[in-house]
């Protein structure tokens, strides 16, 4: 489940859960920065997006294996008929 410190007005702020999920499995940012290939600047401006493109996230979800994306599809209607 989402935390709801990251959701204000029912907007997610994915940086922030993505911070929040690497603290909470022991990771530092540069072993996250080396899995991503990114410098340690650029993994700082991940964490301050509340919106990031979604193959990043694919991404992200991979490394840190933690689905991402329920904290989107939790949102959602439970009723198929859309």
């Amino acid at each position: 489940m989402v935390c709801a410190f990251f959701m204000a007005s029912n907007k997610i702020h994915i940086g922030q859960l993505i911070q929040q999920q690497l603290k909470a499995q022991g990771r530092t940012v540069t072993w996250f920065a080396q899995r991503l290939n990114y410098d340690r600047s650029n993994v700082y401006k991940i964490f301050s997006k509340q919106h990031i493109d979604t193959d990043l996230l694919l991404t992200i979800s991979k490394t840190l294996n933690y689905n991402f994306f329920r904290a989107y599809t939790e949102q959602l209607p439970t009723d198929t008929t859309l």
